[in-house]
This record gives structure tokens, C-alpha cells and sequence, in this order.
């Protein structure tokens, strides 16, 4: 199966790295952490995601150390959010939701480009996508002794997997790569807004 262009991916993954990089470093100064916590939160929820991806399909070392842009970025969204906190903190509670799904479709779309880039099997290679969108929101939860947030809340990680999916399947039936990619990237956005919106949740045993 073809890929789009490692720049397209780069560029996806550096814009969703900045965007939870955002969200991460919001979520430690409301949990009173200090600069050193905030710029380590951010740089968790940003990059633990792409980490695990990396680490699980052979790509050694990870970008987020191999190539310095992604901390850059990371630590750049983190600073920002640190001294500007007052003004950023004002935003709208459904702006920081529609810039989290567009972190979380970036990530699902470009962590299952790499994958199969290194030639995981598409089906893998979906899974892949969503560990990378949802991977670092873990490791968040866990850093706060929280149960991590995809298990409990509204649509998300299932979010991922849809457009991913949707996406691999768009490529495999040999629709333009670039499309599918862009196609898979607004049905997980799509979905997620929905999900928040509507109330959405899988179900449950109780």
C-alpha cells in the first residue's frame, strides 16, 4: 500500500504535537504543577502517544527523540500556556474540545501513515493510528492517578479507529491516498464532535 509523503505526515504530527501539547500544559497548571511538571505534561501528552507507536513498530529511535522539532514544539506549546495561562484559560470549553479532536484526528491519521509506511499490516497499522491519538492522554491520566479518560468518557479512542479505519480502507480500494487521508482525518473529527455533543458513549455491562 502506498503512503502520503513523510513531509505531509511530519506536518500532521508536529500539529497535533503542538495541540496537546497545549492541552497538557493546561491540565498541569490547573492541577497546580510547577514550570518543570507543566513542561513535562506537555511533552508526555504530546509525544507519549507517538512513543509507543514508534517503539511498538521497530521505528528506533522514536521521532520525538530522534528529531528535535517535535520538542521543540512541544516545549514551545508548553511556555506559551505557562505565561499566557490567564488569557488561554478564558477560552470557550468547546473551542479546547474541537482543538483536542483536531489533535486527536491529526495523530489517528498520521501514527497510521508511519505505521504502514514501515509496512505493518493495515489492520496493525489502524491500531497504530489510535494509540497514537489516544497514547498520550493515557500516560496524562496516569501521571495524575486518574483512570484514564478513554474508558470512561464519551466517544474517543473509538473515534480514532473509525477514521483510520475508514481511511485504510479508502487506500486499499485505490482512492487517492492524500484524500482518504484528509477523508479519514474529518470523519474521526466529525465523530468525536458528535459524540461530545450528543452524549455518545459505548456501551456499558451495568
Amino acid at each position: 500500500m502506498k503512503v502520503i509523503s513523510p513531509r505531509l505526515i511530519l506536518l500532521a504530527d508536529l500539529a497535533g504535537t503542538f495541540v496537546f501539547a497545549l492541552e497538557g500544559a493546561l491540565i498541569a497548571i490547573q492541577n497546580h504543577f510547577d514550570l518543570l511538571g507543566v513542561m513535562v505534561l506537555a511533552f508526555t501528552v504530546a509525544l507519549g502517544g507517538g512513543v509507543i507507536r514508534d517503539v511498538l513498530i521497530g521505528a528506533h529511535p522514536p521521532n520525538a527523540i530522534r528529531d528535535w522539532r517535535y520538542a521543540v514544539v512541544a516545549f514551545a506549546a508548553g511556555m506559551l500556556v505557562f505565561f499566557l495561562y490567564i488569557p488561554l484559560s478564558a477560552f470557550p470549553n468547546p473551542l479546547l474540545i474541537t482543538l483536542d479532536a483536531a489533535g486527536l484526528s491529526l495523530f489517528a491519521v498520521s501514527g497510521t501513515e508511519k505505521s504502514i509506511a514501515y509496512k505493518i499490516h493495515p489492520f496493525i497499522a489502524v491500531l497504530m493510528g489510535t494509540i497514537t491519538g489516544v497514547g498520550g492522554g493515557i500516560l496524562r491520566d496516569i501521571f495524575l492517578a486518574q483512570v484514564p479518560a478513554i474508558f470512561r468518557t464519551d466517544i474517543y479512542a473509538t473515534a480514532a479507529l473509525i477514521g483510520a479505519t475508514a481511511m485504510v480502507l479508502g487506500q486499499s480500494f485505490g482512492l487517492p491516498r492524500r484524500v482518504m487521508a484528509l477523508s479519514g482525518g474529518v470523519l474521526c473529527f466529525t465523530i468525536r464532535l458528535l459524540a461530545v455533543y450528543y452524549h455518545w458513549h459505548l456501551p456499558t455491562a451495568f
